[in-house]
């Protein structure tokens, strides 16, 4: 047997001979840790018979129906179901609810018969039980292994041929293979890599709960989320009930899909009108406040643009702050305004926020921060049954954006019977909008102005 010593950067992977103060390739301090590997068991593949290359023709499509959940909400985010052996990653923070999103998921699949092996590398049986109790957990085929060694996990899931597997989490198990430690970066890839491989040749869909860092991004090697099939991120902010499940990539279905739950007494329950659900507590009859109808992923939301200017005593640099909306992209429409409308927010303090905590990085938000603002400068409030979306150009033109008629949809659903839209967004949907809809196409944001107010 022959090992050798490398040092490994754990915030990008690159490898080094010897210690490095400062990664060459990320430029992260004091981020390589020193590996021990094992050349010989890292030689050692599975025997897999020879692959023959098939003419594309010659291949018969034998598509496998997907698997469904009791939540609608999360079978709509993974495309319509989980797809057999496909490997799916789920990240979040601490405490965000992925191991009850998961032990959710498994109770599911586990009342309608199939056998799932939920594998937890972080806490006892006796936590899970408690959890389980509270989620209404039944007495279906759901099967606890408290495990961290990947090597005994591979063999129980063998014995048991389980329908769905959960590993609980990435970054906690082990390969006896490697001498590193739990979370490293070549332990995260040879984990993710042996149940990738298990989870395709047994047919099996898998998924894998892992950790994110705090700059936010997926814990481990980059390669892992290239490995998965399907990388779901569970966000929400700590002070709000609600938790958004966001899709980053599937190879079965459409991205940036979205689902919105609750967090209860009971466990997540998903929210079947998120636009209904964001737009409750929005004040009656406040000046700087409009409604935005924007995109996630395929579904129009309808979202709350909240505006908010006071004057400073700190004229030389006054303060733009945003929740939930792009920075760079509010000052940008801020300027707009400036130059073509001719307001004035050098003495200005400005604050943007996307009410409810849901991040909006869709340009089509761009006319309702507009609407917002000038309703602030005006201390107007805006028609309570107007709602608007278009992209704002640099020149002041209202640019039209994809799936206008969606939009024009969800909003007239909600009793929002006026729609502020770009100019060739109304041609297009005038003759599909839905009866009693008026749409109030714009070709500027000086259009949009004197039509509102």
């Amino acid at each position: 047997m022959k090992a050798k010593a490398v040092f490994i950067c754990q915030n990008c992977g690159a490898r080094s001979p010897k210690w490095l103060g400062r990664c060459p390739s990320c430029g992260e301090w004091n981020s390589f840790v020193e590996e021990v590997e094992d050349e010989t068991a890292a030689a050692v593949e599975e025997a897999f018979p020879p692959a023959e290359p098939i003419v594309f023709a010659d291949i018969e499509a034998s598509p496998e129906p997907r698997v469904r959940v009791g939540a609608e909400e999360f079978n709509a985010v993974l495309g319509g179901g989980v797809v057999p052996g496909s490997l799916v990653l789920l990240g979040g923070e601490p405490g965000i609810g992925k191991s009850t999103l998961c032990l959710q998921v498994s109770r599911d699949f586990a009342a309608s018969g199939e056998i799932v092996l939920y594998v937890s590398a972080e806490e006892s049986l006796d936590q899970i039980k408690l959890r389980g109790d509270r989620l209404s957990v039944g007495a279906g085929p759901l099967h606890l292994l408290a495990e961290t060694s990947l090597e005994r996990i591979i063999a129980q899931a063998e014995k048991l041929r389980p329908r769905v597997l959960v590993v609980d989490s990435v970054q906690t198990v082990y390969s006896g293979k490697l001498a590193s430690s739990p979370g490293t970066i070549s332990q995260v890839r040879e984990v993710a890599n042996q149940i990738f491989r298990f989870a395709k040749r047994r047919n099996v869909p898998a998924f894998l709960i892992g950790h994110i860092t705090k700059e936010g991004s997926l814990a481990g090697p980059k390669s892992l989320e290239h490995i998965v099939d399907v990388v779901l991120l569970f966000e929400g902010e700590r002070d709000h009930n609600h938790r958004v499940l966001r899709v980053l990539k599937n190879r079965f279905g459409p991205v940036s899909e979205l689902a919105v739950f609750e967090m209860t007494a009971g466990g997540l329950e998903a929210i079947a009108n998120p636009s209904a659900f964001f737009l409750k507590e929005r004040p009656a009859g406040e000046a700087g406040s409009a409604v935005a109808a924007v995109i996630k992923g395929t579904r129009p939301l309808l979202v709350e643009i909240q505006a908010l200017v006071s004057s400073t005593l700190f004229a030389a640099n006054p303060r733009r702050m945003t929740v939930g909306l792009d920075r760079y992209r509010a000052s940008m429409v801020l300027a707009v305004l400036e130059k073509k409308l001719g307001y004035v927010f050098a003495g200005e303090d400005l604050y943007l926020n996307a009410a409810g905590g849901l991040e909006v990085e869709e340009p089509a938000a761009d006319l309702g921060v507009v609407l917002a603002v000038v309703s602030c400068l005006k201390n107007r409030p805006l028609p309570p049954d107007l709602a608007a979306f278009g992209e704002v150009g640099l020149s002041g033109e209202i640019r039209s954006v994809g799936q206008a008629l969606p939009r024009v949809k969800e909003a007239v659903s909600l009793g929002f019977q006026t729609v502020l839209l770009p100019r060739a967004n109304a041609l297009g949907c005038e003759r599909d909008a839905p009866a009693g809809a008026r749409l109030a196409g714009v070709r500027t944001v000086g259009e949009a102005v004197e039509a509102v107010f």
